[in-house]
């Protein structure tokens, strides 16, 4: 006798139904959100005075350039959390749990990018509010260049090890296995955040500064393989894959949606 799961207990729809084209809208839409995330380049050049003079915190002007460097910023964070999201569902049917892991390791390093905006923001705060009070100067000086400092760890902890382990080495890992994208191009994502994490490593313990010659050197793949990604997200999208039209049974997803529940054909057989 022939069995069929209930039809609340139906595995995953596929993303798109078959004989249709892989959708262009998720891919586009991801695309985007990643070529935002490179509106943070420009925050550095803005935030040179208050990163590089020690007596910034004391002095007049300049505050336009960091606000608007933090502006750049967040928008970086929102947009690299909607990368993510939006490629969640196609991702998670290759590995549901490295799909999570990539959304929270993006979320981390969103939330490492809000601490440093925060702390700068704070230089503004104390320069506004207490330097104008004659707050003694060897004081002020001395919290922020302590705030500089938080700033500086959070920019090592998130762009450089999150952005690594995220982008490069899950991401690659995902697009390579998944097919989404040539294989080639997913393999040099691999090493562009292996190359990457190695930098971040070498910066951790002192052996060149983040802003360096070496440093950039090593950190350039993995910036060319999130650039070009979300170009060709956008121009290209998804290249045919099983992922886009799988029921979660064969393109290597974690399991049915359900736990416990058994794929149809497995019912049939009982």
């Amino acid at each position: 006798m022939t069995l069929s799961a209930p039809p609340e207990q139906t595995l995953r729809e596929p993303l798109e139904p078959p004989g249709e084209p892989p959708s262009r809208r998720v891919a586009r839409i991801a695309g985007i959100f990643m070529v935002i995330t490179f509106i943070s380049i420009p925050a550095l050049p803005l935030y040179d005075q208050v990163l590089n003079h020690t007596r910034f915190i004391v002095g007049g002007g300049g505050d336009m350039r960091v606000e608007l460097g933090a502006l750049f910023e967040i928008l970086t964070l929102v947009a690299g959390i909607g990368f993510a999201v939006t490629l969640y569902p196609v991702l998670k049917r290759q590995s549901e749990s490295l799909a999570l892991g990539y959304v929270t390791v993006r979320v981390v390093e969103s939330g490492l990018i809000a601490a440093g905006i925060v702390s700068l923001l704070a230089v503004l705060t104390l320069r506004q509010d207490l330097a104008a009070g004659g707050t003694d100067t060897a004081s002020l000086v001395l919290t922020g260049r302590s705030l500089v400092a938080v700033h500086d760890a959070t920019f090592l902890l998130g762009p450089a090890f999150c952005a690594g382990i995220g982008n490069g080495l899950i991401l690659g890992y995902l697009m390579l296995r998944s097919g989404l994208v040539p294989r080639r191009f997913a393999q040099f994502g691999i090493v562009a955040g292996a190359l990457a994490l190695l930098t971040a490593i070498l910066v951790l313990f002192g052996a060149y500064d983040q802003l360096s010659g070496p440093s950039g050197i090593l950190t350039a793949p993995e910036a060319a393989w999130e650039l070009s990604l979300g170009i060709y997200l956008i121009v290209k999208g998804f290249k045919p894959s099983a992922v886009l039209y799988d029921d979660g049974r064969h393109a290597g997803v974690d399991g049915p949606l359900i736990p416990g529940l058994a794929a149809p054909e497995a019912v049939a057989s009982r």
